[in-house]
């Protein structure tokens, strides 16, 4: 969950968000060595008076400012690589849910549970309880089992939509007329907060996503009394 001026990525709750979390230091420390090394040429030709006729042509450094730039490149690409696979890598799924994407709600279908779905809409301000967050709260929260492999198929039913909850690293679009797929992992229990994030109409900020993972014990409860319900 984000707080109030917060400057970094929120806590990670799965182990692809991990990994992004790791790549993002790793890139950064490329740029502030970049911008340092830039900073430093920089103000070094401007305050110094030396100057050497030898570096007008001189092949060794033309050689070294065009190989590093290419290094550099290759370490930074290289991660971000595995990473991507990483996230296209669906092995196995131990479920399946399916959402949907409406003007301005989502619907989620459990595939592993027979008539387990429901409509997930936004709790107005008026109807908040104690200890609940503005905007972010839904009347029925998608609910999914902790440490195990989640698929989920996302697709729109009016216009485009997307399925993004940040804590997860998740982020996929909901497009009319074609399935997508994401999948994740959650490490730990908890409550997590996602919204809308493709513009999609007057009501685009009313439709967040909410995820609750619970232990599987909890989960199994909670599909029988959805299911029973």
């Amino acid at each position: 969950m984000a707080h109030p001026l917060q400057l970094g990525f929120q806590d990670a709750a799965s182990p692809i968000m991990e990994e992004l979390l790791h790549f993002h230091d790793h890139a950064l420390m490329a740029v502030f060595l970049i911008s340092a090394l830039v900073l430093y040429i920089i103000s070094t030709l401007m305050t110094t008076k030396l100057s050497n006729t030898n570096t007008i042509d001189a092949q060794e450094i033309e050689m070294v400012w065009t190989i590093m730039p290419a290094i550099i490149l290759i370490v930074i690409a290289l991660p971000s690589l595995r990473i991507l696979y990483l996230m296209d890598e669906i092995n196995n799924p131990d479920i399946t849910i399916k959402t949907i994407g409406h003007q301005w709600y989502w619907s989620y279908e459990y595939s592993d549970f027979a008539e387990l779905n429901f409509d997930s809409y936004m709790i107005s301000s008026k109807d908040l309880m104690p200890g609940q967050f503005r905007l972010l709260e839904v009347d029925n929260r998608m609910t999914t089992p902790i440490g195990m492999a989640t698929r989920m198929l996302i697709s729109a039913e009016d216009v485009l939509h997307s399925w993004a909850v940040p804590t997860l690293g998740v982020k996929t679009d909901a497009i009319p007329g074609r399935l997508n797929q994401a999948s994740f992992l959650i490490s730990r229990p908890g409550v997590y907060y996602g919204q809308c994030s493709e513009i999609c109409g007057a009501n685009h900020s009313f439709m967040p996503i909410v995820i609750e993972s619970l232990p599987i014990k909890e989960f199994l409860n909670w599909t029988s009394a959805s299911v029973n319900s």
